[in-house]
């Protein structure tokens, strides 16, 4: 596989961060999930600019959807605008089945601190401490959803020829989620599935001394770790982690163990706390 194969791959295999309803938001699923690895992904990165892993995933979910027949994209990445201020962006209109929907569309990463908020839903928090997955939340359901409500949105729906009642609001949002090293945490309300490895520290790293590691690009961090890479060494790592935490960001590696088996780990910057 090429790598934009390989991104490709490693999206579609990770699951909905939740199945069915979390808080109000109710998951959109189609068979768009069985769509082929064989198929030929084009490529979705034509900007000669970086792009965004959120924006890139974005393609990824359109590229998928258009491959459904029972799907028709109406129209995708909106900007809502009043008196030259851009109130949000609608992802995606669609019809499924002839049902119109409104998707918002999400791939997130984030790892679980106790000492974040009172519940289990606010211990979920961006590598960087940026961000959190009840913020995520709050923002789809009081401000991205609402967008479709907004005067401002009346001439598109009057476009596409849509009754604002008739449509459907629903997420894509899939998302990686990773525990404290050496502990073990009862996934409540998200999907189980989605833990895919664990964080560490500076402090804890030593533990790993004898390991090869890879530090992958950030639209690579949808790929499924794999032994054909550049491997840096314990020390080469030490380096790249040092640079990375002067900026206060804590980089995805992929941690292969001597006997083979490789692990996706985040090495933050911040304290951990043990409670």
């Amino acid at each position: 596989m090429n790598l934009t194969q390989q991104r490709f791959y490693g999206f579609q295999n990770t699951p909905f961060l939740w199945n069915g309803f979390l808080s109000e938001l109710e998951q959109f699923e189609s068979s768009t999930e069985l769509l082929s690895i064989r198929e030929k992904v084009p490529n979705l990165t034509h900007d000669k600019s970086a792009i965004r892993l959120g924006n890139y995933v974005e393609r990824l979910v359109s590229y998928a959807l258009h491959q459904n027949c029972d799907i028709q994209i109406l129209k995708e990445n909106v900007q809502i605008i009043s008196n030259k201020v851009t109130l949000g962006e609608i992802d995606c209109l669609l019809l499924h089945s002839n049902q119109p929907v409104h998707l918002e569309i999400a791939y997130k990463f984030y790892l679980y601190d106790s000492s974040v908020g009172s519940t289990f839903l606010e211990h979920w928090i961006g590598p960087n401490r940026r961000d959190s997955l009840v913020l995520k939340i709050n923002k789809v359901k009081n401000k991205q959803f609402p967008l479709l409500y907004s005067k401002e949105c009346e001439s598109l729906l009057s476009e596409l020829q849509l009754t604002i009642d008739d449509i459907q609001q629903k997420t894509y949002f899939k998302g990686q989620l990773y525990l404290p090293y050496g502990k073990e945490i009862e996934i409540e309300l998200l999907n189980p599935d989605c833990v895919c490895g664990f964080y560490i520290n500076t402090n804890l790293l030593q533990k790993f001394s004898d390991c090869k590691f890879h530090i992958p690009k950030k639209l690579d961090w949808l790929i499924e770790p794999h032994v054909d890479v550049d491997w840096l060494n314990f020390e080469q790592l030490q380096q790249q982690i040092e640079m990375f935490h002067q900026k206060e960001s804590a980089p995805l590696c992929w941690l292969k163990q001597p006997n083979g088996e490789i692990t996706k780990i985040f090495v933050v910057w911040w304290e951990i706390q043990t409670r």
